[in-house]
C-alpha cells in the first residue's frame, strides 16, 4: 500500500529514550520537550511504517506531549502491521483481539517504565494504526481517553457494546478513499456513538492518505479536547 505522508522524515531534533526491550513492543518514547507534561500521544503506524513513521505527526498534534510509538508485531511480506488480515479489509478478528490485548498491557507497562500518567493518553493512527486504536476503544474501554483515527475501517463489533461516555473520536477521512470508503467511515462513527462516544467526522476530498489540512484539523480538535 503507497503511503503520502504529512512531511518528510527529517533528522530528529529530540532524541527519543533508547527502547527499554523488557517492554513488549519495540518502540520509540520521547519525553514532551518542555517539562513533564500529563498527556501522552500513543502513535500507530500504517502498514509498512514503523516507530519513527508517525514522530512528526505527534509534535504537530501536539507539541506539549509525551510521545509513545510502537511497532506492529505482525509482519506481512516484510512490512510491520499490528495485527494480521485475511486479504484486503479482512481481518483475522482472533489475532485482532489478541494484539490489541497486547497493546493494553504495553501501554501499562511503559507508563511505569517512563513515568506518564496512563489516564491521560490519546492515540493516533493511520490506516492500520487507526483499526487497532478503534480496537483498543471497543475491546479496553477505559484505555484511551481519546483517539484521532486517520482512514480506519471498523476492526471488529463486539458482542457486547462498551461503555464509551466521556471517550472522544476524531475520524479523518477522504470522499475517495478507496479502502476506508465513506460507507465504512459512517459505519465505524455510528458503532462508536452508539457505545456512547462523542465523535467528529472530518472529511477531505482525496484517498488513502495523510494530508495536512487533515492534521490540522486532527490537531484543532485535541486542542480542545485538553
Amino acid at each position: 500500500m503507497s503511503r503520502k505522508w504529512i512531511v518528510k522524515r527529517e533528522p530528529a531534533l529530540e532524541v527519543p529514550v533508547p527502547n527499554t526491550m523488557s517492554l513488549t513492543f519495540i518502540h520509540n518514547y520521547i519525553p514532551a520537550p518542555n517539562g513533564p507534561s500529563a498527556n501522552t500521544l500513543l502513535l500507530l503506524h500504517g502498514t509498512g511504517g514503523d516507530e519513527n513513521d508517525l514522530l512528526p505527526l505527534g509534535r504537530l498534534l501536539d507539541p506539549n506531549a509525551n510521545l509513545l510509538s510502537p511497532r506492529g508485531r505482525v509482519l506481512e511480506n516484510g512490512m510491520p502491521r499490528f495485527f494480521k488480515r485475511l486479504s484486503e479489509g479482512v481481518f483475522d478478528v482472533p489475532d485482532l483481539i489478541a494484539q490489541a490485548r497486547a497493546l493494553e498491557e504495553f501501554i501499562g507497562e511503559a507508563a511505569k517504565t517512563y513515568s506518564f500518567d496512563p489516564a491521560c493518553v490519546t492515540a493516533a493512527g493511520f490506516s492500520n494504526g487507526a483499526n487497532i486504536a478503534a480496537a483498543l476503544l471497543l475491546l479496553h474501554p477505559g484505555v484511551l481517553r481519546s483517539a484521532v483515527l486517520l482512514h480506519p475501517m471498523v476492526p471488529l463489533v463486539p458482542d457486547v457494546l462498551p461503555d464509551l461516555m466521556g471517550a472522544n473520536a476524531f475520524i479523518g477521512a477522504g470522499r475517495q478513499d478507496p479502502i476506508a470508503s465513506v460507507a465504512e467511515t459512517e459505519r465505524l462513527a455510528a458503532l462508536l456513538r452508539r457505545a456512547g462516544a462523542d465523535v467528529t467526522v472530518s472529511w477531505q476530498p482525496g484517498g488513502h492518505a495523510l494530508t495536512r489540512e487533515e492534521a490540522g484539523a486532527a490537531a484543532e480538535w485535541l486542542k480542545g479536547k485538553r
